[in-house]
């Protein structure tokens, strides 16, 4: 029962975060609104949802003067995740973006092979060449040249998203309570992008009409803090290995949201593309697994 709700928990989590281009580019194409204001609202409405819920739990907020300048840095590398891949919309279909932005396992992978001495693998390059062939075959998807400032800048997800997941791993702050951390992280965020909203063109903008108001409660509620708080759950009731692979939910429902809702385009080489990353990543996160366990039967 308890591996059953964490494959429901996965789902929710990766699918809610795939809802970020339905809320995020009406905002941009129908309100008008700036960039920097739409983070700052997603951000700030965020924090005050993730911090009713850790007031509920009666969660303690005191945190040590050490974890304040490690939290500053993780909240800036999630705030530039956030800021890529919204901006990357500008450049490139959604369901792309996202699914580039699914890489981070292969990312995170390198980083602890190259900086945590973890052992090297050739089902690790064999992943990262597929999922390099993957991302060719979406960029060359027959309807005209591809933006290639829009695939750089959704590729820098990759390198801030595996970085912050690292960092969390790697740093004390992993050993916090879950809410916490996220709220703090959140909140550091949302400092950010209003310190960016205030310094940019016309700064940080007024909600135009309710229907914006109602847009950016579900961005800051659904793609945001469901998806952590069940990314949370998931990986409590099913394991990380599980969680992981079910989070190819992310890309496949960005995809069918930029195909059905936004008519973005899509042919045979974008449904071959998505499936090598899937695979590739797949391959990470299950040979990942295996190696951990072999290691402890060691």
């Amino acid at each position: 029962m308890k591996s059953f709700k964490g494959v429901i928990y996965a789902l929710v989590s990766s699918g809610t975060f795939g809802l970020i281009p339905l809320f995020s580019i009406p905002l941009m194409t129908d309100s008008n609104m700036g960039l920097p204001s739409i983070l700052f609202y997603r951000f700030l409405f965020s924090t005050l949802l993730m911090g009713a819920i850790c007031l509920f739990k009666k969660e303690n907020f005191r945190i040590s003067k050490k974890d304040i300048v490690t939290i500053g840095w993780l909240g800036v590398l999630y705030a530039a995740t956030a800021m890529c891949l919204i901006y990357s919309y500008k450049y490139i279909p959604s369901g792309l973006a996202t699914t580039i932005h699914f890489l981070y396992p292969i990312a995170v992978s390198f980083l602890m092979v190259v900086f945590f001495k973890e052992r090297k693998s050739i089902v690790l390059f064999l992943a990262a060449v597929l999922s390099l062939i993957g991302v060719a075959l979406l960029c060359w998807s027959g309807e005209g040249s591809i933006n290639l400032i829009g695939v750089a800048i959704a590729s820098l997800t990759v390198i801030t998203y595996s970085v912050y997941i690292v960092g969390i791993n790697q740093s004390s702050v992993g050993k916090m309570n879950a809410e916490i951390l996220t709220f703090y992280i959140l909140l550091s965020g949302a400092v950010l992008f209003f310190i960016f909203a205030a310094t940019s063109d016309g700064g940080v903008e007024l909600i135009p009409d309710t229907t914006a108001l109602w847009r950016l409660s579900l961005l800051a509620f659904l793609p945001t803090v469901i998806s952590d708080l069940t990314l949370i759950l998931a990986i409590k009731y099913a394991g990380s290995t599980i969680t992981s692979i079910l989070g190819s939910m992310e890309p496949l429902v960005a995809v069918l949201i930029g195909v059905l809702y936004f008519s973005e385009y899509f042919n045979l080489n974008s449904g071959f593309g998505i499936l090598l990353i899937l695979v590739s990543v797949s391959l990470v996160i299950v040979f990942g697994k295996q190696k951990k366990e072999s290691m402890l039967g060691d």
